[in-house]
């Protein structure tokens, strides 16, 4: 098949947008005379005029070869699908060779047979990501159709819905994420598939479905994520609880804190909020129902410890029923973000400033997370102001910097996982 090829005065990428290691990387195995591009979601981002996260490399060479280019700078990672990272210094460039293959088996196992740029180009997921570019001469090299679904904003799959659904269950979640992002329509087909085999997607790795649900949440577009989710059927599949909290008179305060919290990462992509403070936003509305029905309603004001157990119960019972749940570090941090929730906005109205709250390592996180509650309900407003100010004096005097960030957590990679 010949590809449809794109020169610099029809795509317009604006080429100082590309990482210079990515380039140098592009460089390096072109002058040992492999063939290598850009591939994936960078070139979709820089079509779109968005700044990519990450910069994933295709290439003719074998990974012992690129190994053996790059040296010490490089490891070789991953079972299933074999690639290479490439480092510099924090900053990780993800090399993989030219696949091949059946693009009709059933779900996937390996992913291991080397091929030619057009055979990789056609086992990828969706036509938005199956463009290369070419930065020498700046050329995006199309094989799947993907710059006519660009640029008409559709999302499709490459090849027959339902065996690439089957194949890799995850792509339907990552079709929601598509349409949450970028708003894209999705192709009919394409729709229809995935209300017909989303039960396909218990067979997929639970570690694999939460990474892509937490990342969401950080993406800027969870509350259309999360509402996608319910309005197809799948979220149900993972999180009944939450599925069916949603669909309820109390859904919207959740949909109310995600899209808060989605336009505080927009504004501050530097330094997004935390894991637990963006799922505590899924679970908080559930509490606070919870603690209305099994205390308030019946003349109770509940003391700290029962929230914290009612919290801790809620949580455990949405485990239970889940097929992926959140790791043991995120949902404690998640316990001690809702229950100090009603330490700085009580039932009972009277606050107690205690010193000691003020130095849990924890504390700012609630802090952040009354933050978004107080947008959410402008009577909230005046505790967290109050409780703002509180939390600066006690830095001041303990000699900390308040207007100090720390740098983001690093994300780790997943090591062998690559939806293609």
């Amino acid at each position: 098949m010949r590809p449809k090829t794109f020169f610099a005065s029809e795509h317009d990428i604006d080429h100082s947008q590309i990482d210079a290691d990515a380039l140098h990387v592009l460089r390096k195995l072109t002058e040992a005379g492999y063939t290598a591009y850009l591939v994936g979601g960078s070139v979709r981002d820089l079509l779109t005029k968005r700044s990519p996260k990450d910069y994933d490399i295709s290439t003719s060479a074998r990974p012992e070869e690129i190994k053996a280019l790059f040296k010490r700078s490089c490891i070789l990672i991953g079972r299933r699908f074999r690639l290479a990272h490439i480092r510099y210094g924090h900053k990780i460039i993800e090399v993989a060779t030219f696949r091949s293959g059946d693009n009709d088996s059933d779900l996937i196992i390996r992913d291991n047979t080397w091929g030619t740029e057009e055979e990789d180009s056609i086992r990828r997921d969706f036509t938005i990501n199956g463009l290369f570019y070419d930065p020498s001469n700046h050329m995006v090299i199309d094989y799947v159709g993907g710059w006519d679904d660009i640029h008409k904003g559709i999302l499709r799959t490459i090849g027959d819905p339902h065996i690439r659904f089957k194949q890799d269950p995850v792509r339907m979640i990552r079709l929601i994420k598509f349409r949450a992002r970028f708003g894209f329509e999705i192709d009919e087909e394409t729709k229809q598939s995935l209300l017909e085999n989303r039960e396909e997607i218990t067979k997929s790795s639970p570690a694999r479905i939460l990474e892509e649900i937490l990342r969401m949440l950080e993406s800027g577009a969870s509350a259309k994520f999360f509402h996608l989710m319910a309005q197809t059927g799948l979220l149900r599949l993972i999180f009944p609880t939450l599925a069916t909290f949603l669909e309820g008179p109390s859904g919207q305060k959740v949909y109310g804190l995600l899209a808060i919290a989605d336009q505080m990462n927009r504004n501050s992509r530097k330094y997004p909020l935390s894991r637990p403070i963006l799922t505590s936003c899924l679970l908080f509305p559930i509490l606070e129902d919870e603690i209305k029905t099994k205390f308030i309603e019946k003349g109770k004001l509940p003391h700290l410890g029962e929230v914290m157990l009612t919290t801790s119960a809620i949580i455990k019972s949405i485990v239970a029923q889940s097929f992926t749940h959140f790791p043991r570090r995120i949902s404690a941090t998640m316990v001690s973000i809702i229950t100090t929730q009603y330490r700085l906005t009580p039932i009972s109205g009277k606050r107690h400033y205690r010193h000691k709250l003020l130095q849990n390592k924890e504390f700012p996180l609630a802090l952040k997370f009354l933050k978004i509650r107080a947008v959410a309900d402008n009577q909230l407003l005046n505790a967290y102001n109050s409780w703002k100010n509180i939390y600066r004096q006690f830095l001041k005097q303990s000699g900390h910097n308040p207007h100090h960030h720390p740098p983001p957590p690093k994300k780790r990679k997943r090591p062998y996982v690559k939806t293609r």
